[in-house]
């Protein structure tokens, strides 16, 4: 699996207006912007992330995904505080 492929991955399965995906080919990092995250707790938006990737973690062909999850709005509040 490559980044672009795991980047598509996601974006097929939750509307994103920023995602970013890096990794090794075993260990990846994304960071995903979604109005869908609107009013949803941490673990119910990686669980949103974790849906779109289907069953690709538990076959081991995702091993280890770690997410920061925003919401537009603190997406943008992120971006003035650097």
């Amino acid at each position: 699996m490559t980044s672009d492929e795991l980047q598509t991955l996601i974006g097929a399965g939750l509307a994103c207006d920023h995602l970013d995906v890096t990794g090794d080919g075993r260990h990846w990092y994304a960071t995903v912007v979604s109005s869908a995250f609107e009013g949803q707790r941490l673990i119910q938006r990686h669980q949103r992330v974790y849906a779109a990737l289907g069953g690709r973690m538990q076959t081991d062909e995702v091993h280890a995904l770690s997410m920061k999850t925003y919401t537009p709005a603190e997406w943008a509040n992120n971006n003035a505080a650097e």
